[in-house]
């Protein structure tokens, strides 16, 4: 698994990627049906895993301390971890889809069917082999904050989106709002430090980060309307 940070440019293609491990079986209008969610719990169980190391580090090695749950954003129950799926080699998608309900079961505050609805038991559609391939090949990138920054998987997922819209016929506007209209909308709303900014139709947050970007570039620094943003 590549530890180094990641680009744009490499996250995007990786993604890219493991879209066309679905074709063939999966129509390209359902692709963002599987990648997201995959791309998600990728995301969360390398998240956890340093969230983990850093308590880790904080405790000299105390590892009952480390698991206490207020150290982490998001909880991952035990056995719904990434690599615990990983290892599974047969009813892939039965595992998947019983450690994709459970984290949400563990995360009450968080919209249930954040992971959406895709059928992951559906064999005919996706077999064992494929979603063990479909698997591998996300692990071979780590998604954690270290090496992923929000910003890069951000427009990673933006970039996604476009390209299945393209992929389908479609206007990537229909999937999301794209990026110049966001940022027209910021610059006509220039908030300032110390606002609040409120998004009744969030879906990837991109209204709020770029809001964080155009305070950062135009009224200096950021971070404490990243912490009235996002508390």
């Amino acid at each position: 698994m590549t530890t180094a940070a990641v680009t744009l440019t490499q996250l995007a293609s990786h993604l890219w990627e493991a879209a066309n491990i679905l074709r063939g079986p999966v129509d390209a209008a359902d692709f963002k049906t599987y990648v997201f969610p995959l791309l998600f719990f990728k995301r969360l169980s390398d998240v956890h895993d340093e969230e983990y190391h850093t308590a880790l580090e904080e405790s000299g090695g105390d590892a009952a301390y480390a698991r206490f749950p207020q150290h982490y954003r998001f909880q991952v129950p035990e056995g719904g971890h990434w690599r615990d799926v990983r290892a599974v080699t047969s009813n892939v998608g039965q595992a998947l889809q019983t450690a994709l309900r459970g984290v949400e079961q563990a995360n009450p505050a968080t919209p249930y069917g954040i992971f959406g609805d895709a059928q992951w038991t559906n064999k005919e559609r996706l077999s064992d082999a494929l979603l063990r391939d479909l698997m591998e090949h996300f692990s071979r990138v780590a998604l954690g904050n270290r090496v992923a920054q929000a910003d890069i998987l951000g427009q990673s997922y933006a970039y996604l989106i476009k390209k299945f819209a393209d992929a389908t016929n479609k206007k990537a506007g229909e999937f999301y709002t794209p990026r110049s209209v966001v940022r027209l909308m910021v610059n006509i709303l220039d908030p300032r430090e110390g606002e609040s900014i409120y998004d009744p139709a969030c879906g990837t947050g991109g209204m709020l980060l770029e809001a964080v970007h155009h305070v950062k570039e135009h009224h200096g620094d950021d971070r404490t309307l990243w912490g009235k943003l996002f508390a």
